[in-house]
């Protein structure tokens, strides 16, 4: 069995606190000792010299008083410096009465006629009296015989106003260190106080902030901070943060690219940055519920929000444009497998209506059947493609022809269309023209006489598109409701969304500088109009490139059967 090691172990080192708790209490306790040491510094200096000051003055003021009795310059000049003396007398009264270490009254040789010390009478003083000889008045901090003293020297004045002597007064300039000390223990209590008021103050302060951070070390809120700040910019779908007076706070990168925004959007009001709209009134919260559905631009996006402790608010926006596309693009093609059931019965019959009559051997009742059947189809080509030139609107027509003839609704153009192949957007515009379509087509559906009437034309370089149903109408009240991202009075598809399709007509058309409103018919149904100027290029110019990013629009299937 091996021994234990025996190797010393080091020290241990207390280095720096990592939780921010720890850091920020260490911190503040250090200021506030800090200032503590450095305000009692402040105060205790200019009080060393005010304390000084007045001993000096005060010392000043008892000679001024002494030298101000007329008795002692008398005596001075008359008699002789003794100890019992009448100026030695006058002088230990003031001195006893005044608290002074001394009162020296001298002459003009500077010979002491008082002292405290009675042997010291006679003598010359130890400092110099020159100045209060002088006529001089003096105030200062100096040694001599008592030891180290505050002083006060005047001249000492005869009734004619001449010089006979001084008075020298002397405070213990100990008595005056002992004030200082005296006060000391005060200013120590008091700063003791305030330092133990910071501490606690420091102490909750950082007990806050523990709560508030999880009691993380710096390092790891930096570190969070950073990876926030990456995968906030690196997911597919936009966050945007609202603080409570409804200013944007964050915006990340892709929220900027649903909602069109650049980065100097934050720090906005949200109306400011987005404008009045249904976007704004759900981000804002004035609109609630999950995954609401708004348009922005030609965008159709699903939004979230999330309120925040502060009051504030968080949403998060999904692009949901290619998926409606698809959704439509999966009505659509659903409703033209079932034109195509029903387009296979129909050839069924008439193909066994053809063989039928070639048994019978009724060979030009058989021909007449073929070219009456080949004929429709040709002629509803020929309508379509003689007043619409651009070959999507027109084969998209000519499929939705199909579809309306499948479901009982005659579609037809309208008297005077004609739409020259010169458009700036087709694709743009087949999706307008799409949309309003099969609005008709299902207003229309189960009506009497029913039937679409699609009208296109250009002013200039200005198309204005018509689309009139025999349905129900759309009540007056309802003529802006309509255009509302959600609003449907159609039940839900398959891909369950409503209320998107006239919205993104407004849409399309707004971009283009141009409008869409609905009115009644006097034969009854609806009325949409669409005007988009601009929406033609100039006679000769050459074709513009496709847009790129734009979700292709597929075209319809020109199955026979439809009625123009």
């Amino acid at each position: 069995m091996s021994a234990p090691s025996t190797t010393p172990r080091g020290p241990r080192r207390f280095g720096w606190p990592k939780r921010v708790f720890s850091q920020v209490l260490l911190m503040q306790l250090a200021i506030v000792t800090g200032v503590t040491v450095l305000a009692t510094g402040l105060f205790l200096a200019p009080l060393s010299a005010q304390l000084d000051d007045q001993a000096m003055r005060r010392a000043l003021a008892i000679a001024q008083s002494t030298a101000a009795q007329p008795q002692i310059a008398d005596s001075l000049v008359s008699t002789d410096p003794t100890p019992d003396g009448p100026v030695q007398t006058a002088a230990e009264r003031i001195r006893r009465s005044t608290g002074a270490e001394y009162v020296v009254v001298m002459d003009r040789r500077g010979v002491r006629w008082s002292h405290t010390d009675v042997s010291r009478i006679g003598d010359v003083v130890s400092t110099d009296p020159s100045s209060a000889l002088a006529g001089r008045s003096v105030m200062e901090i100096d040694s001599g015989t008592l030891g180290r003293s505050a002083r006060g020297k005047v001249p000492l004045l005869d009734g004619a106003d001449r010089v006979v002597g001084a008075v020298s007064v002397g405070i213990a300039y100990d008595s005056v260190r002992a004030r200082l000390l005296a006060v000391i223990p005060v200013l120590l209590a008091y700063a003791g106080g305030a330092l133990a008021v910071g501490a606690l103050a420091a102490y909750l302060i950082s007990r806050r902030l523990q709560r508030q951070t999880h009691d993380l070390a710096f390092s790891d809120i930096a570190a969070l901070l950073t990876e926030r700040e990456a995968m906030l910019h690196s997911i597919r779908e936009g966050v945007v943060a609202l603080d409570r007076a409804g200013r944007i706070r964050l915006l990340n990168d892709e929220a900027q690219r649903l909602l069109g925004l650049g980065p100097d959007a934050a720090g906005k009001p949200l109306e400011e940055a987005l404008g009045e709209g249904r976007t704004a009134d759900v981000l804002a919260g004035r609109v609630v519920g999950e995954d609401l559905v708004t348009v922005r631009g030609s965008r159709v996006l699903l939004a979230n929000r999330m309120p925040t402790d502060d009051g504030g608010a968080v949403a998060t926006l999904r692009d949901r444009t290619e998926l409606e596309y698809l959704g439509r693009e999966l009505d659509s093609t659903r409703g033209l497998i079932d034109a195509l059931r029903a387009q296979d019965h129909e050839h069924a019959n008439r193909l066994h209506t053809l063989l039928g009559l070639l048994e019978l051997e009724m060979h030009d009742d058989a021909t007449e059947f073929v070219t009456e059947v080949v004929g429709v189809h040709r002629a509803t080509s020929e309508q379509v493609t003689e007043k619409v030139h651009d070959p999507l609107l027109a084969a998209l027509l000519v499929g939705k022809a199909t579809v309306a003839a499948e479901r009982g609704v005659a579609l037809r153009m309208a008297p005077g269309a004609l739409l020259p192949d010169r458009l700036v957007d087709p694709r743009g515009l087949v999706t307008v023209l799409g949309n309003l379509v099969d609005n008709a087509l299902d207003a229309a559906a189960g009506s009497a006489d029913a039937r679409i009437e699609v009208g296109l034309r250009a002013e200039g370089r200005t198309v204005v598109l018509r689309v009139r149903d025999s349905g129900p109408g759309v009540p007056a009240g309802d003529h802006e409701s309509i255009f509302t991202e959600g609003w449907s009075t159609k039940e839900l598809p398959a891909h369950g969304r409503r209320g998107l399709g006239l919205p993104l007509v407004r849409r399309l058309a707004e971009r283009q500088g141009g409008s869409v409103t609905v009115s009644g018919s006097c034969e009854g149904g609806a009325v949409f109009t669409v005007v988009l100027p601009e929406a033609l290029r100039e006679p000769g110019a050459p074709d513009e490139p496709e847009q790129p990013g734009r979700p292709p629009v597929a075209a319809p299937a020109t199955t026979s059967g439809g009625t123009l």
